[in-house]
């Protein structure tokens, strides 16, 4: 008996494509495993193919010892039938079924073996990756990660319900061969994609299960779900059917949410790339096979598109894949009801717009997709091309239609204009035609328009070869409002027999011939392309001298200077450098290098002593840093790139560096530098030698963050917390701390003081740029960082902003601003009740015209609480942060506001804010005091005397160290 046995089938009416090629792959893999005592069981159907049975009896006699050879029954056809046979003639403990092309990765079946016998289970799985495109690029799919977050043993299968929710168990699997005996585990032969059916049926049916973190198979094919779509259906059905059975009505509802993602909205997708009438052939055989009720917690537009599907809409489907591919569009006119709720088609729609509201359905509400909310000029509108042909004075003739959405848009009468824009891609060049008909018919615009491409559109010819079209529809004159669409069609729209002469600046050696096409995003274009000989010679020629010998060695000296010069560019070289030879260089007497946030901003304490030292008239030479884009900062002032050569060289000529976080690590500071580290905030959550991932590091690490943090001169506290906490943590001596508080809340102690005094109106004026109204009240809403260091990420906020503008949208507006390090993407909501303003530089301007916080955990409390303004926590996950970060103080006993767990208590919270803010006023003071004793108003101007005035240096005394004591 063997380890492992390793079913194969070859000729069965499920397998993999590419017949002998792929057994071969799947054989070759068993063999080449780590595990010796692996053997692959080759079972071949009688009508298999003639080389799939030379390649397997080849294989067979290479290593008669690992392989088995099964010919099976001519009855035997069907694959299930196939691998029915592999399990009966199998012997080892552990069996494993393979796919024909699926290949085992090379310690599979020993980590599959180690797993099974530490942990006796009797299913064993791990991690499988398929084919992502055309390329033959692998991915998992994208569960997978979730639910192989570690390897695990599990009592029974419920404890990880995505094995039977999703296709977990199709592959990458294995059994105890005793246990699917002993439980008469068989493939459906009557079954099409039986794997489906059969890896769910052995999880419910044995007891232990081990999960392996680790990739087993990969190769796997992803299914033609255009031709296999009902057989897939079928399995998946006994699968609900199963989980039903065993009282599991809840792991069904999802199956059934699980399955519409995973196969049925990826079918929606590929339906721009199948011909008209495979398109209508897939929606009738998905209209037969989808008899059941969608699941209804889809997302919109995925409902959208399982319902015309299940509908047999051919081209609402095909609208509802554009859709997809691009949320923004208005892919299909839009009607609005009494109460507001917005549908997907129009009345009486007709012309591929989806037939939201046809005999074979109720209307699809679409309303939380939010393009209610816009105008006619802000809306993507989904532009169908409808027809390309040549006209009969031989240009180009495009005939196409506009959808309009049911609440803007211009209306019947009005005067429409347009014109057709051609551009070049990757340039400025563009070349414009007027339209010649443009109408309104009901809920679309009909368009019809000529190009003389070959006369005007005149491309050099180099780079220049591919021109996009566009649509630029102007309504009611020359100031009304006006839509830029891209030209929208399935890849069989535009017909390969419309082609016009192209006359190149380079002359017809660089192309001769116009030809119309569909990119892989699904817009129409112009390519130049050579079809006579002339310029088919030219073009054989270029590709020939492109990829001789001579010019192959040229490409490679030209990749090598590349990657010369990358290596001049990359931080591994610029490090070094600047701290062997740039950190020698002379002091520049007066010059101060700021940057704020890693450079991503100008804002925070930085900004507010540059603006203290301009005021002062200061003889200091500023510069600036910046990441990714200068956008924000003074236009007056000098900005350098960060890990730029120019920023290396001020940061080495520096007398001063002045920063909120930190300059990066590696780089030493010169001995003539003082270093200003004004950081970003009081501390909740534990931070430097006190968090456990820092304590968890190895010695040269955790020796580094020290040097780091050795280079400080000057280390900002506006309390005595911090003073117990950040300075502490990162092994601060008391004498580089300066008591002066944070420069940067000046601004909101001139702001409380003014508002104490004069009331809140006016509002500065960043309120009016924002277009916030003065009877509303702003909410900021601030969530701190839940990432790890270094990462930067698109995050999913805890708070649903849509509900919130539902609820409070009439009285109040939100401000939403993410992370620095993070992003998220708002949905749309009805205007002024919703504001993403994550990109603002200084969030001391959001904070002096916000009239009620809500954070989490952030360090924004501990600044806002000096406006003496209500605060409201929002921690659903605050016990789990503690726990894993570690906090200073229990945040519910110390609040300056209530704390909610749920978003339900958040909005209860703000509905009774009047009644809370009276309970916690005096809490929130003390709060205001303990974590802010030392903000005063006058923490800049203290700071620039303190480190900048004429005579101090980094050498300062105890005396002037301590001076805001």
């Amino acid at each position: 008996m063997s380890d492992f046995s390793c079913v194969i089938t070859g000729g069965g009416d499920n397998d993999g494509p590419g017949g002998a090629d792929a057994l071969r792959a799947s054989v070759e893999s068993v063999l080449g495993q780590s595990l010796r005592g692996a053997e692959a069981v080759v079972v071949l159907a009688s009508a298999a193919d003639p080389a799939v049975r030379t390649a397997a009896r080849t294989l067979a006699d290479r290593a008669p010892g690992r392989i088995r050879l099964i010919h099976a029954d001519p009855a035997v056809r069907t694959t299930g039938a196939l691998r029915n046979a592999g399990l009966d003639a199998a012997n080892g403990r552990y069996v494993l079924v393979l796919t024909t092309g699926e290949r085992l990765q090379l310690h599979a079946c020993r980590n599959l073996w180690q797993a099974g016998e530490s942990s006796r289970a009797d299913l064993i799985a791990g991690r499988w990756s398929r084919a992502a495109d055309e390329s033959g690029k692998e991915r998992e799919p994208s569960w997978q990660g979730e639910l192989y977050t570690r390897s695990r043993t599990l009592a029974r299968f419920t404890e990880a319900p995505e094995l039977v929710v999703r296709d977990a168990l199709v592959t990458g699997f294995c059994l105890r061969r005793e246990a699917a005996r002993r439980h008469g585990l068989r493939y459906e032969e009557d079954l099409a994609h039986g794997e489906i059916l059969f890896g769910p049926l052995a999880a419910a049916a044995v007891g232990r299960i081990a999960l392996v973190r680790r990739l087993i198979v990969t190769g796997r094919a992803v299914p033609d779900r255009a031709r296999d779509l009902t057989a897939l259906v079928e399995a998946h059905r006994r699968v609900a059917n199963t989980l039903l059975a065993r009282g599991l009505p809840e792991l069904r509802e999802e199956r059934e949410k699980a399955f519409a993602r995973d196969h049925l909205v990826p079918l929606v997708r590929s339906f721009p790339g199948l011909p008209a009438a495979r398109r209508a052939r897939v929606a009738a055989a998905a209209a037969r096979a989808l008899t059941g009720p969608v699941p209804p917690d889809l997302p919109p537009l995925e409902r959208v598109a399982v319902t015309l599907l299940a509908r047999g809409d051919a081209e609402g489907v095909l609208a509802a894949a554009y859709a997809l591919s691009r949320p923004a569009t208005v892919c299909a006119p839009l009607t609005t009801d009494a109460d507001g709720r917005v549908t997907w088609g129009g009345e009486g729609d007709g012309k591929g717009g989806g037939g939201g509201r046809d005999a074979s359905g109720p209307p699809l509400d679409i309303t939380e997709l939010g393009h209610q909310h816009r105008p006619f000029g802000e809306l993507r509108l989904m532009n169908r091309l409808t027809r390309c042909a040549t006209a009969e004075d031989g240009r180009l003739l495009l005939e196409g239609r506009l959808v309009l959405p049911g609440h803007s848009g211009p209306t019947p009468g009005t005067p429409l204009t347009a014109t057709l824009e051609f551009r070049a891609r990757g340039g400025a060049r563009a070349v414009a035609f007027p339209v010649e008909e443009v109408r309104h018919d009901g809920n679309g615009i009909i368009w019809r328009a000529r190009a003389d491409v070959s006369r005007r559109l005149r491309p050099v010819g180099v780079r220049d070869t591919a021109w996009d079209a566009r649509l630029t529809v102007q309504a009611d004159g020359p100031d009304g409002p006006r839509s830029v669409s891209d030209l929208f069609a399935p890849q069989d729209q535009v017909a390969g027999a419309v082609r016009f002469a192209a006359r190149p600046r380079l002359g017809l050696l660089a192309g001769d011939t116009w030809e119309p096409y569909i990119t892989l995003k699904d817009h129409f274009a112009l390519r130049l392309t050579a079809r006579r000989r002339p310029a088919r010679t030219t073009h054989r020629l270029v590709r020939y001298a492109t990829r001789f010998r001579p010019a192959r060695k040229a490409k490679l000296l030209v990749r090598a200077l590349r990657r010369r010069l990358d290596r001049y560019r990359s931080r591994g070289f610029k490090t070094p450098a600047y701290n062997s030879w740039l950190t020698r260089l002379p002091v520049r007497r007066g010059s101060v290098v700021f940057e704020s946030h890693m450079g991503t901003c100008y804002g925070d304490s930085p900004r507010a002593l540059y603006e203290e030292i301009r005021r002062q008239g200061l003889k200091l030479h500023a510069t600036w840093s910046y990441d990714a884009a200068p956008a924000g900062f003074p236009d007056d002032a000098r900005l350098v790139r960060r890990w730029s050569w120019r920023y290396l060289w001020a940061l080495a000529r520096a007398e001063y560096w002045v920063d909120n976080q930190g300059f990066p690590q590696h780089l030493r500071k010169p001995r003539h530098t003082t270093y200003l580290q004004t950081w970003h905030g009081s501390a909740y959550k534990r931070m430097g030698f006190d968090e456990t991932r820092v304590r968890l590091q190895n010695a040269p690490q955790r020796e580094r963050l020290q040097r780091a943090v050795d280079r400080f001169d000057h280390f900002l506290v506006r309390s005595e917390h911090d003073v117990n906490t950040l300075a502490r943590a990162y092994r601060l001596p008391d004498e580089r701390l300066l008591r002066t508080g944070y420069p940067r809340n000046d601004a909101l102690i001139a702001e409380r003081t003014r508002s104490e005094t004069e009331g809140r109106l006016p509002r500065p004026p960043l309120a009016e740029a924002l277009g916030l109204a003065d009877h509303k009240r702003t909410v900021l809403y601030a969530p701190t960082f839940r990432g790890g260091p270094g990462k930067q990420r698109r995050g999913r906020l805890l708070l649903d902003v849509r509900e919130f503008a539902a609820r409070f949208g009439d009285t109040h507006t939100l401000l939403v601003r993410s992370h620095y390090l993070e992003s998220a993407r708002l949905p749309v909501c009805p205007p002024g009740t919703v504001v993403d303003v994550s990109r603002h530089h200084d969030v001391s301007e959001l904070l002096a015209l916000t009239d009620v916080l809500i954070t989490d955990y952030s360090s924004i409390m501990f600044d806002f609480v000096l406006l003496d303004r209500p605060v409201v926590l929002f921690a659903p996950d605050l016990d789990a942060y503690a726990d894993e970060r570690g906090s200073y103080f229990d945040l519910r006993e110390n609040a300056p506001g209530p704390v909610t767990a749920t978003q339900d208590e958040l909005f209860t919270a703000l509905a009774e804010l009047k009644k809370s803010d009276t309970r916690y006023a005096e809490q929130r003071r003390e709060f205001a005091e303990r974590f802010g004793s030392y903000d005063r108003g006058d923490a800049a101007r203290r700071t620039v005397a303190a480190v900048f005035a004429p005579g101090r240096s980094r050498h300062t005394t105890d005396h002037d160290r301590g001076a805001g004591r």
